[in-house]
């Protein structure tokens, strides 16, 4: 059974809109940011999303985490930033169309969390809004069989991705298929799906935007509740995805000093290159900065010159 929503205008400006900023994305060879801002996002992600749930660590505690300090929060914050590492450091093998794997990722990001990580709910829940009741869930009993109809869903629709990564993550608020940690699996499993067809997802930490309007994200799962169907919650998750390729593209006018350019190169993986490759990359850079940048390039050793004027081209040292 296809899960409830309707395609209207606005989505459909959204996603034209988006596929254009991907597509630009690609032509800067933004598509695989640096280490350093991969790590960088990574912690973004990991600290917007346990933020959202009530984890009280800040993004420099986190990092602190990720590079194996010491760190003073209380013994269940620090335990679902470790589970979050754990986890955010394994997305490639997930695979988006499985719930196999949905539930493997789960029982990383809940160990020691929860009883049962892993695990369907085998209880009925509700979710608060002080002491009223903002969302019923389902019976337990009709769980399993909702999961495998969201996934099917999944495998089977001709839907595009960026619909269907929506569709998945409202449902999985919706079915409310664990005890804890829904919000948690919605956000992340969004991310997989995106990330199988448009790999720069996982460097695009789109958590931090739904963070920071919190309250629109909780409205816009409200309504659609109420709606009997996720239009609303597509229309608001295409908005954040929007705004986070934005900020991406922002990120090229920030490379600014030659260390920033040789280092984002570097990152670009080509073993062998000339200056015009190098000026392909950082098109609004002269021909001498370019050439300064290489000759720093080969002093602190990351590449080789070979030959000489016309001739010349530079081979990464391995």
């Amino acid at each position: 059974m296809k899960p409830p929503y309707e395609l209207n205008t606005k989505i459909l400006k959204y996603i034209t809109s988006i596929s254009e900023k991907i597509g630009e994305v690609n032509a800067n060879y933004l598509n695989r940011p640096s280490p350093k801002l991969r790590k960088k996002n990574k912690i973004k992600t990991i600290h917007s999303s346990l933020k959202i749930e009530g984890n009280t660590l800040s993004e420099n505690q986190i990092t602190d985490i990720v590079e194996n300090k010491r760190v003073i929060g209380t013994e269940k914050d620090i335990l679902e930033v470790k589970n979050a590492i754990n986890l955010y450091d394994q997305l490639q093998l997930f695979k988006s169309t499985s719930l196999k794997s949905f539930l493997k990722a789960h029982g990383i990001l809940m160990e020691k969390l929860v009883e049962n990580p892993g695990k369907l709910r085998k209880q009925n829940v509700g979710v608060f809004k002080g002491t009223e009741v903002a969302h019923l869930a389902p019976p337990a009993n009709r769980v399993p069989n909702l999961m495998y109809d969201v996934f099917k869903y999944l495998k089977q629709s001709d839907e595009l991705v960026l619909i269907k990564s929506c569709v998945f993550h409202y449902e999985v608020e919706f079915i409310h298929p664990f005890i804890d940690g829904n919000g948690r699996m919605g956000r992340l499993w969004q991310t997989i799906i995106l990330m199988e067809k448009y790999p720069i997802f996982e460097f695009i930490p789109f958590e931090t935007l739904i963070s920071k309007t919190q309250e629109d994200y909780y409205k816009a799962l409200e309504i659609s509740d109420k709606a009997g169907d996720s239009t609303f919650f597509i229309e608001y998750m295409l908005d954040v995805i929007e705004k986070s390729l934005d900020e991406l593209l922002k990120f090229n006018n920030k490379i600014e000093t030659d260390n920033d350019r040789l280092e984002y190169f570097i990152s670009l993986g080509k073993s062998e290159f000339t200056r015009k490759t190098y000026m392909s990359i950082f098109k609004d850079i002269s021909t001498s900065t370019a050439s300064r940048d290489l000759k720093k390039g080969v002093e602190k050793g990351y590449f080789d010159k070979v030959g000489e004027k016309n001739r010349t081209k530079y081979e990464m040292r391995t």
